[in-house]
C-alpha cells in the first residue's frame, strides 16, 4: 500500500486519553496511540518520498482494518485518492467549474490521453487529429508516487512526439511567464508558494527549436520564486476569493481534505489561469509551518469529533 492509503487510515479516535495530541506517555511509561499516529503522521509529512510500500495487501489491508475498528476517523477515503492516481481523470472536476463571479475564470490546458496500446509512431497523427497546438507538455498517464511518474518532457516538433512512450497525457503549453502557483489545501487552510517554471515560448523561437526535452520538476524548495524580484503582473497571486472558491469546490467534488494544485496564469492576462495538475499529500514540508499547519488541522478533527459525540 502507497502513502496515500497510509494516510488514508490514519486514527484521530482510536484513542482520546489524552488531552493535547503529542503529549507523550501513559502511566505504564508507552506513548498513547494516538501520540504514536501524530509521530508517523510526522516522519510520513518529512520523509515521504522514501516510502514507496507496505504489506498487507492493500484492498485487503483496508477492508480488514475498517472492521475491526469501526470507529476510525478516516482523513480521505482510499477510492477518492485513487480518483488522483491517474492524469485523465485528476483534472475533470476543474472542467465543469464557473469561478466568473470570484475574480477570474480557471481551466484546464488542452489535453489528449494516449493509452498504452497506442503504437508511439501514431502519435503524431493523434496530435493532428485532436487540433493539439505545439509545444506541448508530456506526462505519465498513472500517477503512482514513483520518480518516473513525474517525470516532464516538452515536445517542440511534430515527428519528435514519437520518441514519447505511452501511456500518457500531453498538454498544450501556455506561456506563464515562467511561473507556478503551488496552492496547498490542508482541511480549510490554503497556503500559495510560488515556484520557477518554464519560460515562456515564442512563435519565433519554438521554429528554431525541435525535439523533446526533459525538464526538471518544480516542486523542489530549490525552485522557489517567493524571494525573487519578479514582475508584479506575473508574481501576484491568485485573488483570494478566488482562491478559496476553488479550493471549497474542489474539497467536494474530491472528497478530500490534503491535496494541492500546480496552477499557471496565462501570460499577459490578469485573471486567466489553469489547473495543470492535482496531487494528493504532496511534500508539506515544503510548505511554510507545515507543522503548526497540520497540528492544527488534526487538533480540529478530534475536537470536532468529540462534539459530535457529545451532541450524539
Amino acid at each position: 500500500m502507497v502513502l496515500h492509503e497510509i494516510v488514508s487510515i490514519i486514527s484521530l479516535g482510536v484513542e482520546y486519553d489524552m488531552e493535547v495530541i503529542g503529549q507523550t506517555t501513559t502511566s505504564s511509561g508507552y506513548h498513547t496511540t494516538s501520540d504514536i499516529i501524530y509521530r508517523v503522521l510526522a516522519l510520513l509529512i518529512m520523509n515521504h518520498d522514501q516510502i514507496v510500500e507496505i504489506s498487507p495487501p492493500n484492498q485487503v489491508f483496508k477492508q480488514d482494518f475498517r472492521q475491526k475498528h469501526p470507529d476510525v476517523f478516516v482523513l480521505d477515503p482510499p477510492d477518492a485518492i485513487q480518483h488522483l492516481h491517474n492524469r485523465q481523470s485528476m483534472l475533470q472536476d476543474v472542467v465543469d467549474l464557473n469561478l466568473s463571479e470570484c475574480n477570474g475564470k480557471v481551466g484546464i490546458p488542452r489535453q489528449l490521453v494516449i493509452t498504452k496500446d497506442k503504437d508511439p509512431s501514431t502519435i503524431p497523427y493523434e496530435v493532428t487529429k485532436a487540433g493539439l497546438k505545439l509545444p506541448l507538455v508530456a506526462k505519465p498517464l498513472v500517477v503512482d508516487g514513483s520518480a518516473k511518474s513525474h517525470e516532464l518532457f516538452l515536445a517542440y516538433d511534430e515527428f519528435s512526439l514519437s520518441e514519447l512512450e505511452p501511456p500518457l497525457v500531453l498538454q498544450e503549453f501556455v506561456n506563464h511567464g515562467g511561473l507556478l502557483f503551488k496552492i496547498y489545501i490542508v482541511g480549510e487552510y490554503i497556503k500559495v508558494v510560488r515556484r520557477f517554471s518554464l519560460p515562456n515560448i515564442s512563435k519565433r523561437g519554438l521554429s528554431k527549436v525541435a525535439g523533446v526535452y526533459r525538464f526538471p520538476r518544480v516542486s523542489c524548495a530549490a525552485a522557489s520564486a517567493d524571494d525573487a524580484d519578479l514582475d508584479p503582473s506575473i508574481a501576484e497571486h491568485p485573488p483570494r476569493p478566488l482562491l478559496e472558491r476553488l479550493a471549497k469546490e474542489l474539497r467536494h467534488r474530491l472528497g478530500l481534505r490534503l491535496f494541492n494544485v500546480d496552477m499557471i496564469r496565462e501570460y499577459g492576462t490578469k485573471d486567466v489561469f489553469y489547473v495543470i495538475d492535482i496531487n494528493y499529500f504532496p511534500g508539506y514540508g515544503k510548505m511554510p509551518d507545515y507543522e503548526h499547519v497540520f497540528t492544527d488541522f488534526l487538533l480540529n478533527l478530534k475536537q470536532n469529533k468529540c462534539k459530535k459525540k457529545l451532541a450524539a
